[in-house]
């Protein structure tokens, strides 16, 4: 068949036609997502505010709160320790949108709001150096020198406030433990729940958008893993 003048030629348009479908097969391969590196070991991580002793005793504290030998993660493989510094290092920290106005009652019911004119940060810098002290005294070294065992029966003490903290420092293990759990379970932006490692032991799906599709199956495991809220997939 000869080519109608003024028109483009069959071989022109056979060429074109390769050259377009090799970019279109080009464009259908699918895009690798980007790896994302892996954050540096909490034994290379320079805190924002804890100071070095703080550092180690956060450390030991969430090691025991939530042990590595459990059956789902420990703390440190979550990097609760690192949520809990950049917590402190930041509004919370601070206790900037509370109000810290006294009179503060020490000895008032707990249901009464905020008792102490210190900040989290402010306590946890107080309450250690003197929870180390009573280690020290007692068992003969600080907590995070200490073995697991006397490590439980310290944490155990200071619960039941069995070394008379100051008034002002009384609740530092429950902040202590509720920042831990908050780490544990956060969402990892916030630095700790690594990997969304807490979330895939519970079966929390995290941020997915909808679950309208499975409102109404009733006691079936959800099968898809769980999405942060920066679209990080486990």
């Amino acid at each position: 068949m000869r080519d109608v003048p003024g028109l483009p030629s069959r071989r022109t348009f056979l060429k074109a036609s390769a050259a377009s479908a090799a970019i279109a097969g080009i464009a259908a391969v699918p895009a690798k997502a980007e790896q994302k590196p892996e954050p540096v070991a909490l034994t290379e991580y320079k805190p924002d505010c804890l100071k070095p002793s703080e550092w180690a005793f956060v450390m030991a504290a969430v090691a025991r709160l939530i042990p590595s030998d459990g059956e789902g993660p420990g703390a440190i493989e979550a990097r609760v320790p690192v949520f809990i510094d950049k917590q402190l290092a930041g509004d919370y920290g601070r206790a900037a949108d509370w109000y810290m106005q006294g009179p503060h009652d020490a000895a008032a019911s707990p249901l009464r709001g905020w008792q102490t004119p210190l900040n989290p940060l402010q306590i946890y810098q107080k309450a250690i150096p003197f929870f180390d002290e009573w280690c020290k005294t007692t068992h003969g070294k600080i907590f995070a020198e200490l073995d697991a065992e006397t490590q439980d029966k310290a944490l155990t003490s200071l619960q039941k406030d069995e070394m008379k903290i100051a008034p002002e420092l009384r609740e530092f293990f429950t902040i202590l433990l509720a920042n831990t759990k908050e780490g544990y379970f956060a969402d990892p932006m916030y630095g700790g729940n690594h990997g969304m490692e807490a979330w895939k032991y519970i079966g929390f799906p995290g941020a997915r958008g909808s679950y309208k599709e499975w409102v109404l199956k009733h006691n079936k495991p959800y099968p898809l893993g769980p999405v942060s809220i920066s679209g990080e997939r486990a």
